[in-house]
């Protein structure tokens, strides 16, 4: 089972960039003057970044009688950014940008006993977006986007013996932050969700493919103009210590590698949201530092099927779940947080197989790690975009199949702040 240790550790260190010096003097909450200046979003930039996240492809096999809703792919990768954006005095961001991607998501399954092995790869391709922003804090933009996608595929097989690739086109959507670090450096993060039109395999009697991905993406750019604006902003001050009760929606797939006899398909992936509540307390050390708990209820809707032969096999999260979470953050300035996250999860999960007629309802605990930026709104309350990785433990159906899940999930949510400490 793949890490995704890689990019929660660049989504740290992005977070620590700034111990040394910031172009823009730190002061604590309550130290603030009476205007702040707006970052000016205008000008080139250019920027290299981490891509983490899955594929999940529709395939259907008419020649073998197999049809999987899901088959899915996780992995991480890289990204160099080239882009354009103009910033209007009412603090609107327009801009455009080409994205460059390579890396290794992918999913696999193998027969033992029939020597039968494949792989399909999802590895290079680019966006070319449009993205529409707002300054909603002197330092911090946040922005929609969209766009035209293009991306490359492989894939390969033993039985019978073949590897062919292609390249296939679509549409990109998605939503993220962006925080100036110094006069020219910003980081940003998102989440992006592309659509591909598929692909007909002729060598799998016309087998089709039909790719969507949901990727979360972090970076550093560097901006040729940046610095402060003419442009300035009342300032408020915000708290981060106290505690908060919160709501979120997210977006994620579970992507699960399934046993079943000695054949193993590594990429039975299922695709659904989750809604989220939860309640925690926060406490600022130091000058930039915070560390917290998160306590959260959730409920997941998500499933997806396979079918091999006339035995059918179904993955569902369509339950409720709970977390408990320790946080570490630290602040780019007063209204801007970048933190990773990590703790317990537990989760009720349903999967079954119709030949033999087996169906288990199953209580699992889970390790979830991830990254998030938190934005101060107001006094009390706050905005952020999470990143969250999930391995569970080992799911038995019978003595006949052997399922071990994980999940990714992308979520935006709100804050209020009850208590001030």
């Amino acid at each position: 089972m793949k890490t995704h240790f890689p990019i929660i550790c660049f989504a740290l260190a992005a977070a620590t960039a700034t111990a040394k010096a910031d172009y823009f003097p730190f002061s604590p909450s309550q130290v603030l003057t009476s205007q702040t200046s707006v970052y000016d979003w205008s000008g080139f930039y250019a920027g290299v970044g981490a891509v983490t996240g899955y594929v999940i492809d529709e395939v259907t096999v008419p020649a073998l009688g197999t049809s999987i809703s899901g088959v899915g792919g996780s992995g991480f990768g890289g990204s160099v950014t080239a882009g354009y954006d103009h910033m209007f005095s009412n603090g609107l961001v327009v801009g455009g940008a080409v994205v460059g991607r390579y890396g290794d998501i992918d999913t696999s399954w193998t027969i033992p006993g029939v020597g039968f092995s494949s792989e399909l790869k999802a590895d290079y391709g680019f966006d070319v977006i449009g993205r529409l922003g707002y300054a909603v804090t002197p330092r911090t933009m946040a922005y929609v986007l969209g766009g035209y996608s293009w991306q490359h595929f492989e894939l390969s097989s033993t039985l019978p013996a073949f590897s062919t690739d292609w390249s296939d086109s679509g549409y990109v959507v998605g939503v993220g932050t962006e925080t100036a670090l110094r006069k020219n450096w910003t980081w940003s993060s998102g989440y992006r969700y592309s659509s591909y039109s598929g692909n007909a395999v002729a060598a799998l009697g016309g087998a089709s493919i039909d790719p969507v991905a949901h990727t979360f993406h972090t970076g550093i750019n560097y901006r040729f103009g940046g610095g402060p604006s003419e442009y300035s902003r009342t300032p408020f001050v915000h708290e981060w210590s106290g505690v908060k009760i919160g709501a979120a929606v997210s977006v994620g797939a579970s992507l699960n590698k399934v046993t079943v006899g000695g054949s193993t398909f590594d990429g039975f992936g299922t695709e659904g949201y989750l809604g989220e509540i939860n309640i925690g307390y926060d406490r600022e050390f130091g000058e930039r530092w915070l560390a917290g708990v998160v306590l959260a209820a959730e409920y997941i809707g998500a499933s997806s099927s396979a079918t091999f032969g006339g035995a059918t096999i179904t993955a569902e999260a369509d339950d409720f779940g709970f977390d408990a979470l320790v946080r570490v953050g630290r602040k780019f300035n007063d209204y801007t947080l970048g933190y990773v996250i990590g703790g317990y999860t537990w989760q009720r999960l349903s999967a079954s197989l119709s030949v033999p007629a087996l169906s288990t309802d199953v209580e699992v605990n889970a390790l979830s790690i991830g990254s998030g930026t938190e934005l101060a709104l107001s006094e009390r309350t706050s905005a952020y975009v999470e990143y969250r990785y999930t391995i569970y433990e080992d799911v038995d159906i019978g003595t006949l199949a052997t399922i071990e899940p994980s999940s990714h999930t992308i979520r935006l949510g709100a804050k209020f702040k009850l208590y001030p400490n």
